[in-house]
């Protein structure tokens, strides 16, 4: 096996990403320190990354942006820097209320991933994910294991 794929794998919302990269969010601190320096393996898809791209184009985001004196591309660099860029996973056995999240899911089912999220639609599935060998729930909570 190799250290990449023993490294744990990580799936991380399009809300944490922000949080790292964009607010700087200091509950997010072990991930900003912790992602570059390869402690983990972030997983990610294209369509994550569109999403991400999506979302940076929000008009709250954009006055985040201006705000913190950040481009879009500020949060798309480490983006595409540090993930990792997996194919879409077949839609897993369970099936989360907001469409939106269920590739999230899906990725984390088919790795056996730690999801992170802060987003209510996937933190109610946390058991069910459980059962299915995916820990899920907010950053702080599951990293700091």
């Amino acid at each position: 096996m190799t250290a990449q794929a023993q490294r744990p794998a990580l799936v991380l919302d399009t809300n944490v990403v922000l949080d790292m990269w964009l607010f700087g969010d200091a509950a997010a601190k072990p991930l900003i320190d912790g992602v570059p320096q390869g402690h983990w393996r972030w997983l990610a898809t294209p369509p994550m990354r569109e999403e991400l791209v999506r979302v940076l184009s929000y008009p709250q985001i954009v006055k985040s942006l201006a705000h913190h004196q950040m481009s879009s591309q500020t949060v798309l660099d480490p983006f595409d820097t540090h993930a990792e860029m997996v194919v879409v996973a077949p839609k897993a056995r369970v099936t989360c209320k907001d469409p939106d999240d269920q590739k999230f899911v899906d990725l984390a089912v088919a790795y056996r991933a730690t999801l992170l999220s802060k987003d209510h639609a996937v933190l109610c599935m946390a058991k069910r994910l459980l059962a299915l060998g995916v820990n899920a729930g907010a950053a702080l909570i599951l990293i700091a294991k």
